[in-house]
């Protein structure tokens, strides 16, 4: 079936309308009429070839909320008309054992939902900035959210379980004090929930301006990084840190205010390395550096289960298709509070 999109035919090209072909639903598989979806920092990088291994056409989007429209004859946890979501997933090796934990997102045969390769035309997966996506039903997510926060609703599929699932693993909630550097697509998702699950939440930024805006968004304390007494009085009393910034930048100033065991976890995706840290911050304290990767399908849905109950979603501009660009260019001036969503309706305009 073909069906409108929007993407690039080379890194040094503005996204554009185009017509791309989705496969007829197989016995397992669910197609979604996409509502909207929304635009990660990582489109971007991927889009204009900044990451490599970029092929082309490229239609990112792995942020994606819509309808099922069709299901096939096996699916039986699925029915037309349902609201559902689709992340950064399409498909697995299903049978390692990265799999059999429901840790899809580090099976080394993980398909991601755009620039994988695939059996369907042409040749790699082509993502949500398009009408409609069909998915293995082991990939689709069950929406709970009322239906007027579906754009809303987006980002939860990478922002959100891109800070849950480190969050979860490390133990958030009461009791234990957790710093967010950054509050931005990831940092006010991280934010939200750290203080949904009941922990101190300390969020740091650059920028005193944006000192309201985080206790808006449940920030307990807010600490401008830049100010050496403000981090000065934090040393050796977090828990956790999740870092969500997506630039090089000095990881030691947030190591020190790591308590004995603490971790700092990088959800962030620089597209050059980080400065190394210095190794006696780590033994010192016993301290831990480690990285997370989106979640599992699984642990997404209990996100999503969780952000239902909770009444969280994701803070949004909503664009129309022909905005793309300029949402890009804003985008990396910051100029988003805090995640742009395609409404997809527009792509047919």
């Amino acid at each position: 079936m073909s069906v409108k999109a929007y993407g690039a035919y080379a890194g040094d090209k503005p996204l554009e309308p185009m017509e791309i072909t989705r496969r007829a639903p197989g016995p397992h598989d669910v197609q979604i009429e996409i509502a909207f979806c929304g635009i990660c920092h990582s489109d971007l990088h991927q889009v204009r070839a900044e990451w490599a291994g970029t092929r082309f056409p490229c239609v990112p989007g792995h942020e994606i909320v819509g309808w099922v429209s069709a299901v096939g004859a096996h699916v039986t946890g699925f029915q037309p008309g349902d609201l559902v979501g689709v992340g950064c997933i399409v498909d697995s090796c299903k049978h390692c054992e990265d799999c059999a934990s429901g840790l899809e997102n580090y099976c080394d045969g993980m398909v991601g939902t755009y620039n994988f390769p695939t059996p369907d035309a042409p040749g790699w997966t082509l993502g949500g900035y398009s009408q409609q996506i069909v998915v293995h039903e082991r990939y689709v997510l069950r929406v709970r959210h009322a239906e007027e926060q579906l754009a809303a609703v987006a980002p939860l599929l990478c922002a959100g379980i891109t800070t849950w699932s480190p969050l979860r693993h490390w133990n958030a909630g009461p009791g234990k004090k957790v710093g967010v550097v950054g509050i931005g697509g990831l940092g006010h998702m991280g934010i939200k929930l750290a203080h949904a699950m009941g922990a101190h939440v300390v969020a740091f930024t650059t920028s005193e301006s944006k000192r309201e805006a985080a206790m808006a968004l449940g920030a307990d304390e807010v600490v401008v990084s830049r100010n050496a007494g403000e981090m000065t009085a934090h040393a050796k009393s977090f828990d956790l840190i999740v870092n969500t910034v997506a630039a090089p930048h000095d990881l030691d100033a947030f190591l020190v205010l790591l308590k004995r065991d603490g971790a700092m976890v990088l959800v962030g995706a620089p597209a050059t390395p980080h400065p190394s840290p210095g190794v006696f911050n780590l033994i010192t304290k016993r301290r831990t550096l480690a990285g997370s990767m989106i979640g599992g399908i699984p642990e997404t849905q209990k996100m999503l289960d969780f952000c239902a109950e909770h009444g969280i979603v994701a803070d949004i501009e909503l664009v129309r298709a022909n905005e793309i660009n300029t949402a890009y260019e804003r985008m990396l001036k910051s100029d988003v509070k805090y995640r742009f969503v395609i409404d997809n309706a527009t792509l047919a305009a």
